[in-house]
């Protein structure tokens, strides 16, 4: 004769089983979680490699364009001091034109010394002894990936490892994914110019200071309503709107990172164009300076002004070029790894 189990028994039993499996599926879900934490790590590992090799760059350009300048300001001291001895200058323009080629030469050290400490941050995050990068100082000035001046697809911030964490703490609530996705996540594609007119405004505090832009120039992110959460989603429970709350709060994150990058990205691409603009002109001054020095018709001060105003603006040139490639490493940090 078999044993009979009591009907309680079997209740008890299944309720049991269930509260194993929930258990089971939330450590699953804090596991993953934790995954995605490290991945976060790692891309953000990636970003800076990424950055210290842009300035990298852009210190290899600023060399050559402090070399160039260098060997112009021999040339100029040369022509100087051929016009003290034909008594057409004096000491006084020697000094300054010797003056301002050590300080060029200066500067060259300087960067030198840059490129040796840039050099070994990026080994130092690669992990290896120090030893030369390879890299095509030319890189710096390719054009950036297309992608970022056609918007990119607000779907890709899902591939953002905080994000990703968030969506596995929200499992791990026993809350449906789907639901908050459809809740939360903006339907169109980030741009410069998009405002927050992809959320749904049921759940933010769309009050215009909050949709304007800081004193930093860059874009702020509404706040989110909490009591709109509670009601749409009444049946929640607390660590299941702490979960979506959290959630929600990291795709505006993301969003607004990758607004501001987008936006630094077109004004310094701006910049860019008018400053190449700038950096022709003063290069035509500086021939221009030196023919009418030659025959008496400026002054050596004009001929140094020449000479400081093209460097300035070269080197300021290289800066905005590598800012642009910056603001593209930040948008694929932003995306959690990229944009394909």
């Amino acid at each position: 004769m078999g044993v009979q189990i009591a009907p309680e028994w079997v209740f008890r039993l299944g309720q049991n089983m269930h509260k194993l499996q929930n258990q089971r599926k939330s450590a699953l879900s804090e596991y993953l979680a934790s995954i995605e934490g490290t991945n976060f790590v790692i891309s953000n590992l990636v970003a800076d490699v990424a950055i210290f090799y842009y300035q990298l760059l852009a210190l290899d350009n600023e060399l050559e364009t402090i070399r160039q300048t260098i060997q112009r300001q021999k040339e100029a001291l040369d022509v100087v001091k051929l016009q003290k001895e034909a008594g057409r200058a004096n000491e006084l323009a020697v000094q300054q034109f010797n003056a301002q080629l050590l300080e060029s030469q200066i500067m060259e050290n300087e960067t030198l010394q840059k490129i040796a400490e840039t050099e070994n941050k990026i080994n130092f995050l690669l992990g290896r002894f120090p030893q030369p990068v390879s890299r095509k100082k030319e890189v710096l000035f390719t054009d950036i990936p297309k992608q970022i001046a056609l918007g990119i697809p607000s779907e890709l911030l899902s591939n953002r490892p905080d994000i990703r964490q968030a969506e596995f703490e929200i499992k791990a609530s026993n809350f449906d994914l789907e639901a908050a996705k459809a809740a939360f996540f903006p339907n169109v594609n980030i741009t410069a110019a998009v405002g927050f007119q992809a959320f749904n405004p049921e759940f933010l505090f769309m009050s215009p200071a909050s949709l304007a832009y800081s004193v930093m120039g860059t874009l702020v992110a509404p706040l989110i309503n909490l009591n709109a959460l509670k009601a749409q989603f009444n049946t929640a429970k607390a660590n299941q709107l702490s979960a979506m709350y959290d959630y929600q709060k990291k795709i505006l994150n993301a969003y607004v990172e990758v607004s501001n990058e987008l936006s630094n990205i077109k004004n310094l691409q701006s910049i860019n164009t008018l400053k190449k603009q700038q950096s022709d002109v003063l290069k035509q001054s500086v021939e221009a300076s030196k023919e009418l020095y030659k025959s008496a018709r400026a002054s050596y001060l004009e001929v140094l002004a020449a000479q400081q105003n093209a460097l300035q603006t070269n080197l300021e040139l290289i800066e905005v070029v590598r800012q642009k490639w910056i603001a593209t490493v930040n948008i694929y940090k932003a995306l959690g790894g990229g944009w394909t």
